[in-house]
Parts: structure tokens; C-alpha cells; sequence
């Protein structure tokens, strides 16, 4: 999900050329944490899911009539529309920015950021709309007082009430328009805190182990060295292709669900009590023995792992609202 920074009507296009996702954090393991970019099999295996907030699916089209209108719209919203001046406004917005950046909009790569931002620029729309239509059906507003209160803060910030107008009239904007914008950005934010808050901030959490080999065979002997009552530890300073975790006997640390890569390993993890080791659990990685050390049921989650769970959350609650949006599209995107 990608609420643009403050003050997103008036600094749109910049925001829109330089936006970005949530940042997502590596779980923390309680020896070494792995860093983006190494090539080590467990970096993958106890970093988080990649971020997939860009790949925002394109929703089953609906059979919504389009509302009687003289205006013509860009899309339409379980009814409720975006009208294509809306669209096109930002998208020239998006277009009149590339240059500060040192882009020719004419050049192949102005054009290739400029079929980038069609779609991505409606998809924002849309995504709004989706956002305060659940947001109203929950009784979550923006009062005139809290969208007063922001505008006014706005038109201090630019210079006072005339020069506010002045930068609004440059990007083809109106007062009216701001106000909207800012209405849709406030409602946005405010749900998307909902939905970040709603996320524990007190897990079950487990300290496991594992070994990460690269074939079933070598798995199941070593597998069969542990029945014989081999140390665990030991076996995986000798045998796993993991170089983050090798060196401290595959010591993944503590982490709660859901902040695993391979799910396959989590939810090995959390079948089991202490002590315990699994069957050779098979994942992209490759072949794997895991043994939980200990368990807490009521552990705090660590910042970096709380950040991963609530930007999956918020991604998580866009992917539904688009999966049960009905949304009909009247501009070509690209798409």
C-alpha cells in the first residue's frame, strides 16, 4: 500500500516520481542477522516474505453501470467514479515533473515512466476510493475540524493563503481539489493505522535450529544420525549449507509466526515442542531438519519483526479490498 507523503496535493508528482513501499526488515535471529544481498540459503529462509506491495493485481472487472454523467471518467469504484480529468491532471502532473529530473519526456525513458505512471497513477485512484469507502462503511471519517486544521497547516507551510493558491493554479489544481485530495489521503491514513494497530505486539514465539542441505539423501542421513542421538548443533556446524546460522549451530534465534520466507519452516517450528526435531522438511531452499530450543507464548515481537507484520498486514488488507472490488476501467493503462 502506498499512501504518498504529506502534503500530497501539493508536491504530487514529485512524491509520485520518487514513492516507495514500506520498507521491509530482516527477522532477527538471535546470533547474526542476515543483510540484504547475501547470497546465504538462510537469509532467505529467515528474512521476510518479499515486499509485493508493486504487484497490486488488477481486479475481476465488474458489471457496474457508469453513473449518468456529462463528465467522462476514468474508472468506476463499486459506483462511485474517477473522473478522467482527475486522472489526466496528475498524470501531466507526473509528465511536467521528468524534466527536473533530468528526463526528457519525449526520450525512451520518459516514455517508459510515463506508461509506468498511467497505470500506477489509477491504481493510487482507485486504491483511495476502495480505502474510504471500507473506512466509511466502518465509521471511520475525517471531521471538517481535522481537514480545517490540515489545510491551514498546508497554506502556512507554502506561504500563506495566496501563494498556496499560486502553487495550487501551477499544477492545475484547485482549492477544491486540494481539499479533496487531502481528505482522501487523511481517511487513507487514518485506516491504514487501524490496520497497522491491530497487529500483536505480543507473540508466541519460537528459538529454533535448523540444517539446510541440498539434497533429500544427505538430509535423511543426517536425519538418521540425530535418531541416533547425534548433537543437533554439532551435526549443523559440520553439514548445513546455511553460512549465516553454520557457525552457531543453526541458531535461527526467536520469531513469532509469520515472518519466515520459507512458510515450510515456520510452521515445522511451531509443530514442535522443545527439544524436538522435524522430518526433513522440503522448501525452495532446499532440504531441511529443524529443532525447536525453546518456546514463549507471550513474547514481545521485536521492532524489525513488528514493521514486517504490519506492512504485510497492510498489504494483505489492499490485496482484499481489490479482490472484492468491482471496478470498471474506461482509459487504456498499458495494462
Amino acid at each position: 500500500m502506498k499512501w504518498f507523503g504529506r502534503y500530497v496535493v501539493v508536491a504530487f508528482l514529485l512524491i509520485l516520481s520518487s514513492a516507495c513501499g514500506p520498507t521491509l526488515v530482516p527477522a532477527e535471529p538471535s546470533t547474526a542477522t542476515p543483510v540484504e544481498g547475501e547470497s546465504a540459503a538462510t537469509e532467505q529462509a529467515v528474512t521476510p516474505i518479499p515486499d509485493a506491495s508493486d504487484a497490486t493485481a488488477l481486479p475481476v472487472e465488474g458489471e457496474t453501470p457508469v453513473p449518468e454523467s456529462d463528465a467522462l471518467v476514468a474508472a468506476v469504484v463499486n459506483g462511485e467514479p474517477i473522473y478522467l480529468e482527475d486522472y489526466e491532471r496528475k498524470l501531466a502532473q507526473f509528465e511536467a515533473s521528468l524534466p527536473a529530473q533530468g528526463i526528457d519526456p519525449n526520450s525512451e525513458e520518459g516514455q517508459s515512466k510515463i506508461a509506468w505512471a498511467r497505470e500506477y497513477i489509477l491504481n493510487v485512484m482507485i486504491e483511495q476510493v476502495l480505502t474510504k469507502q471500507v473506512a466509511i462503511e466502518t465509521g471511520l471519517d475525517v471531521s471538517e475540524e481535522e481537514l480545517n486544521a490540515y489545510m491551514q497547516d498546508m497554506i502556512a507551510e507554502n506561504g500563506g493563503e495566496e501563494a498556496f493558491r499560486e502553487k495550487l493554479a501551477a499544477w492545475g489544481e484547485t482549492y477544491e481539489d486540494a481539499r479533496e485530495e487531502v481528505y482522501l489521503e487523511l481517511i487513507g491514513m487514518k485506516m491504514s493505522q487501524q490496520v497497522v494497530e491491530a497487529v500483536p505486539k505480543v507473540a508466541e514465539h519460537v528459538h529454533a535450529r535448523h540444517i539446510l542441505v541440498e539434497t533429500r539423501e544427505e538430509a535423511e542421513r543426517i536425519h538418521a544420525q540425530l535418531e541416533a542421538g547425534a548433537d543437533f548443533a554439532e551435526l549443523a556446524r559440520a553439514y548445513s549449507a546455511d553460512p549465516n546460522t553454520r557457525e552457531t549451530g543453526g541458531d535461527l534465534g526467536f520469531f513469532p509466526r509469520g515472518v519466515l520466507t520459507a512458510p515450510q519452516i515456520e510452521e515445522a517450528a511451531f509443530s514442535l515442542q522443545p527439544g524436538q526435531f522435524s522430518d526433513v522438511v522440503e522448501s525452495p531452499l532446499g532440504y531441511h531438519i529443524v529443532q525447536v530450543v525453546e518456546r514463549d507464548p507471550n513474547r514481545e515481537v521485536s521492532p524489525e519483526n513488528l514493521r514486517f507484520l504490519q506492512d504485510k498486514a497492510l498489504e494483505e488488507w489492499v490485496e482484499g479490498l481489490w479482490a472484492q472490488a468491482s471496478v470498471q476501467r474506461f482509459v487504456e493503462t498499458g495494462s
